[in-house]
């Protein structure tokens, strides 16, 4: 089934992580539930456990069509 969006020439972006990915990233602002968020190409990625302007490794746990999740790594 295509959608309206995709009829009119815009296809669904992809994400550009995957799970188990690492990533070295700066956390910029808080989300609503405390969690970090850090972007990679611009996609949000929730990290829990960071402050602002945290930098770390991380590890993609989830990935969403709009967002991730991700885990620090000790």
């Amino acid at each position: 089934m295509v959608s309206e969006l995709e009829r009119n020439g815009f296809a669904p972006r992809k994400p550009p992580v995957k799970t188990g990915e690492k990533y070295r990233v700066k956390i910029e602002s808080l989300g609503r539930g405390g969690d970090g968020i850090a972007r990679i190409k611009g996609f949000v990625i929730f990290v829990p456990n960071t402050q602002v302007g945290d930098e770390v490794e991380i590890v993609i746990k989830n990935v969403k069509e709009r967002f991730a999740f991700a885990e620090v790594l000790e």
